[in-house]
């Protein structure tokens, strides 16, 4: 139930309206007139309009910047924000802890292209968020946080639930505010509002100081528009841009890495157009999925530490890496010195802070990720002779395919799991995750062909992130399936957002594949520290099932292959929140591997390789 959706009190003992006075004298007679507005207006009067505050100017700027959901936690120094909410169109989701919040926020900013919000009042409300803040800004997704802060007289005087808010992220935020009068506040979130998605979206926040909240203003709110000292470069020089295309043009193993970069600067169609016209292979990294179709032939798909073994042969033998909005971190490249040795690389962003930061860039091009992709569509006049390549790139699929044994007698593969579920969905499914084993057993097996449908934790690694994530992308794409992988470890950090979904009555779709193993550190244990299993094995875990059931959700059990089809069927079909509890195989491991500042030629396909 929204929050929009206020119950009438009652008497406990008689069961009858505890309405006051001033409750009774909004009801409205038979000719639906209110009594008391009569009797103004026979007298001439006219009833006076609350006074606009601080709080009024918040919500307003929300409203003019087109937001329709908010997620948060009540609390006493933002409390003048929610009860400006109280008369808002906007619909508050409250959720049952502040990093929830964030997490909702985040992904609903994901999926619809718009900044997610999220509010939460001072001190441990604030902390609270921060793990979801520095997500989005490891991931740079747009999000904006509102935070309560004490009364500007007591800041500094370690007042009760005062946290220096600003301080603390200021290091994980694109920019933050702490608000200092009513005349400004509306101007300060419209600025967030907007800075959050202009140029690298990332997480925007302004801190709210409830005395500044509950004061007095006149100022109207505005259209969400970013500082004159913000600039953004849109196109590339023309010269950078004459010189790359000459270095694609004469290239004989070029290869595509698209990043997060061309799903947020919504350049999928371009960066689709490029790569097909020019019969360029594909590589994404883990945020790109979805950027180009996987079940098209270029698809090399993910490359990385768990990528595919041809996705990482393409990147080593390449002689022209033509990177659009990718960031190269250490999961992508592992060894730096290893990471397409061969190589020129033409490296597009709309961050000049990126370009040549990881890897040297040799053809570097500032800009849009979706124009100057068109500049480099433009500017080449001979396409790159790749059949050969192609070919290889062909034969290295063949060679190492994404598969694996699941015998009959063995414990539930939890691959065979997510293509279950893949297989009994529609291609515009969105799935959302936690992190470890379970999160790429998710990206490995699921063939992504549309943008916008995979939402992870990427950079922060956040286990947790993909029960909350899944109530943000819901609200954000109400029409498309939202299924949510998870491991038992990360599910028990966050699943108390299940009475959400609950309460939303929201269709989404938990598979919660438990292996009674933190599983990735199992795994890294069984590999790098001989086995020395110290602190991830849970030697008892609850039963989801039940514990789902306990909420009000749909809870399934399955422990062995001839019940996945239907159970997967079920949940599916059932009108709001399922979660399975899928008891896989403890011992299943992730590969292909790449060990940490590995050369990504070298993967492990299975445990002696490492």
């Amino acid at each position: 139930m929204s929050e929009r959706a206020k119950p009438i009190p009652q008497d406990t003992a008689t069961g009858e309206s505890t309405e006051t006075e001033a409750d009774e004298s909004q009801s409205t007679d038979g000719a639906g007139q209110d009594s008391e507005t009569e009797q103004q207006a026979e007298n001439g009067d006219t009833a006076q309009a609350p006074p606009r505050t601080g709080a009024t100017a918040v919500v307003d700027a929300l409203e003019t910047a087109g937001v329709e959901y908010a997620f948060g936690v009540q609390g006493g120094a933002i409390m003048p924000v929610y009860d400006a909410l109280y008369h808002s169109d906007i619909t508050h989701i409250t959720m049952a802890h502040e990093q929830g919040a964030s997490h909702a926020a985040d992904a609903f900013g994901i999926v619809s292209g718009t900044p997610g919000v999220c509010l939460a009042t001072s001190g441990p409300g604030a902390t609270n968020l921060v793990t979801g803040i520095a997500d989005a800004s490891m991931d740079s997704d747009p999000m904006i946080a509102l935070t309560g802060q004490v009364p500007t007289a007591f800041v500094g005087n370690d007042a009760f639930q005062e946290t220096d808010t600003t301080g603390v992220t200021a290091p994980i935020t694109k920019t933050n505010t702490f608000s200092s009068h009513a005349d400004t506040v509306g101007r300060d979130v419209s600025e967030a509002f907007a800075l959050a998605n202009e140029g690298r979206p990332g997480p925007t926040l302004v801190d709210l100081p409830k005395d500044v909240t509950q004061a007095e203003t006149d100022v109207e709110a505005i259209e969400p528009t970013t500082p004159d000292t913000y600039e953004v470069t849109e196109r590339a020089e023309d010269d950078a841009v004459r010189a790359a295309a000459d270095a694609i043009e004469s290239a004989s193993r070029p290869v595509m890495l698209y990043g997060g970069g061309v799903i947020k600067g919504d350049a999928t169609e371009q960066a689709r157009e490029f790569a097909t016209e020019y019969e360029i292979p594909v590589v994404t990294t883990m945020p790109a999925v979805g950027a180009f179709p996987e079940d098209h032939e270029l698809a090399m798909e993910m490359a990385g530490m768990h990528g595919t073994g041809y996705a990482n042969m393409a990147i080593t033998h390449t002689d022209c890496l033509i990177a659009v909005g990718c960031r190269f971190d250490d999961r992508l490249t592992g060894g730096i010195e290893t990471f397409a040795p061969d190589a020129e690389v033409v490296h597009v962003d709309i961050d000049p802070a990126e370009i040549s930061k990881n890897v040297h860039a040799d053809y570097p091009l500032v800009g849009d990720a979706a124009t100057v992709v068109e500049q480099l569509h433009e500017a080449i006049r001979a396409p790159p002779q790749t059949k050969k390549w192609r070919a290889t790139c062909q034969q290295w699929k063949s060679e190492y395919p994404m598969d694996y044994r699941a015998p009959k007698d063995e414990p539930l593969k939890p691959q065979f799991v997510v293509e279950a579920f893949d297989e009994a969905t529609e291609d515009d499914a969105i799935v959302t995750t936690g992190v470890g084993q379970h999160q790429m057993w998710a990206v490995q097996y699921w063939t992504f062909t549309e943008p916008r449908t995979w939402v992870s934790s990427h950079g922060l690694g956040t286990m947790g992130y993909g029960l909350p994530a899944a109530i943000g992308a819901k609200l954000a794409a109400p029409d498309q399936q939202v299924v949510s992988f998870e491991g038992d470890g990360s599910f028990l950090m966050t699943m108390q957002e299940l009475s959400v979904a609950v309460r939303e009555n929201l269709d989404i779709t938990v598979a919660v594949l438990n292996n009674e193993h933190i599983g990735m550190v199992r795994q890294w244990q069984d590999a790098f520290f001989e086995r020395r299993r110290m602190a991830s094995e849970y030697h008892w875990c609850p039963d989801f099932a039940k514990l789902a059931e306990a909420f009000g959700a749909k809870g399934i059990t399955v422990d062995d292959y001839d019940q996945v089809a239907d159970a997967v069927t079920e949940a599916l079909a059932y009108d709001g929140p399922a979660v399975l509890d899928f008891h896989v195989d403890p011992e299943a491991n992730v590969y292909p591997m790449v060990p940490s500042g590995g050369d990504n030629g070298q993967f492990a396909l299975e445990d002696d390789h490492l």
